[in-house]
């Protein structure tokens, strides 16, 4: 296929070759695996500017999207990409194959970085999802910081680059600039743009940004980050969100009253943390899909009212092709036995197979983890409808997995139906999304509010009860 880029491509991809380092922080759907492979080649066979350049993507991304990308079109066919990728022998087999570029997951750049050590080979990275490296405590940020200065040209690619507030930025732009424009430090980058928010008395949960901070940090990075969102540069079709609410039967609703009651009170709301909450919510979404993992993390079946409900709404698609993500391994297995009673080509995603498939239109109902196909994946040649049978927190997956169907070359509007229980925290996950704040002060807040809804007098009167058995011993 000929490559004829559009103008905001060709901007791009000029961007890439004349800029060291810079921030691509693109909408998906707007080609940024084409933009820079194409400058790579601008670069290395025209320009001699790279000799060896390294692409640290997603797992699944690495696997195929990266190599097909460059087999689809005209003027990138002979470029050859290896995938650094498998068991530690393979993956030295393929660091000694000669290529054009080298891709790696995100998961192997420590072990990357380890067995170079000073010896660094790679003079271009192009981080693929730069939101990955969003934690400066985590293992992948620390390693890639180790070599950073051994790296002449640095590309980060991403369509959520603060999916969770502004923090996210500092650790992405420190790797394309070295701390010049945030700060070297995340401690520097908070006391120029932000004030301590939830704290106790020693501790710091969370930080707000200052008035000003977001206009203040967005003319800081101006010079080198571009951002571009797929409204502005192609005409997509809609978009319709569809919320589907699940009522719970008597039982169904007396056990999840009975767990959320417990495990609430069970945490004091002064001292919820992000850790319980975490917990919290979990087992609170697991019930909600209808299944929960016991001490021995064995799933016990609870209840099948959000089975009935995914099962009527697939009968209504009238064949229809569903995108259906899941979050636990119980709501998958639970799905595949429903879905075996009908006639349904069923399939769990699991590698570029799967992908190609359900373009072909060989697959009816595609279970994914937004984890594993958030990325990378082009999903909307195979249908237009997505279904959440179980939301996740994160706003970055949530909208990755919704940007498989909705893309450029996708023909139709993009239904995406989200299965609701009532009254549950599926409800609570929900708002959050819409917000589009900060995920984790959405859950600790939205968890404090449930605390004094389900508890009311419930901890007086559980500490009263304390008091008197005390008194009685």
């Amino acid at each position: 296929m000929k490559f004829s880029p559009y103008p905001y491509q060709q901007y791009c991809i000029d961007r890439i070759v004349s800029d060291p380092a810079i921030g691509l922080f693109l909408d998906m759907g707007l080609g940024k695996t084409v933009i820079t492979l194409s400058a790579i080649r601008e670069l290395r066979y025209n320009r001699w500017a790279v000799s060896k350049p390294l692409i640290i993507a997603p797992k699944k991304v690495a696997e195929a999207t990266w190599s097909k990308e460059a087999a689809k079109w005209e003027h990138l066919t002979m470029m050859r990409i290896v995938p650094i990728l498998g068991t530690t022998q393979q993956r030295l087999r393929a660091l000694a194959t000669p290529a054009d570029a080298y891709v790696i997951n995100r998961e192997n750049v420590v072990w990357l970085v380890e067995h170079f050590k000073n010896a660094w080979p790679f003079d271009m990275v192009i981080l693929d999802e730069s939101s990955s490296f969003k934690n400066g405590q985590s293992k992948r940020f620390k390693a890639l910081k180790l070599v950073r200065s051994r790296i002449k040209r640095i590309v980060e690619l991403t369509g959520t680059p603060s999916s969770n507030g502004l923090e996210d930025l500092w650790a992405q732009l420190y790797l394309l600039d070295e701390g010049a424009r945030l700060g070297r430090t995340i401690s520097a980058y908070r006391q120029m743009y932000f004030t301590p928010d939830k704290r106790n008395r020693t501790t710091i949960f969370s930080y707000a940004p200052m008035d000003g901070s977001f206009d203040r940090i967005k003319q800081a990075i101006s010079d080198i980050c571009i951002s571009m969102k797929a409204s502005d540069y192609l005409t997509l079709p809609d978009v319709l969100e569809n919320d589907i609410p699940v009522a719970l039967d008597a039982a169904a609703a007396k056990a999840y009253h009975q767990l959320e009651t417990e495990l609430l009170l069970q945490v004091d709301e002064d001292t919820i943390t992000a850790g319980s909450a975490g917990v919290l919510t979990g087992k609170l979404l697991q019930l909600c899909n209808g299944a929960i993992y016991n001490e021995s993390h064995v799933p016990v079946a609870v209840h099948d009212c959000k089975i009935d409900a995914f099962m009527e709404l697939i009968e209504q698609l009238n064949g229809q092709h569903a995108l259906v993500f899941y979050s636990f391994q119980h709501d998958r297995d639970r799905l595949m036995e429903a879905l075996t009673e009908t006639k349904l080509r069923v399939r769990v995603y699991a590698n570029a197979e799967d992908e190609a498939a359900w373009n072909r239109g060989e697959i009816d109902v595609l279970l994914a983890h937004p984890a594993s196909c958030g990325y990378g994946l082009n999903l909307q040649q195979g249908g237009h409808h997505a279904i959440w049978f179980g939301l996740t927190w994160s706003l970055e997956q949530y909208e990755q997995a919704n940007k498989r169907l909705h893309r450029n070359g996708q023909e139709h509007p993009v239904v995406i139906h989200h299965l609701l229980v009532q009254g549950g925290m599926d409800e609570t996950v929900r708002e959050a999304l819409k917000d589009k704040g900060d995920m984790q002060n959405a859950l600790l807040a939205a968890l404090k509010v449930r605390i004094r809804e389900v508890g009311g007098g419930g901890n007086a009167q559980r500490r009263n009860r304390g008091s008197r058995q005390n008194s009685s011993g």
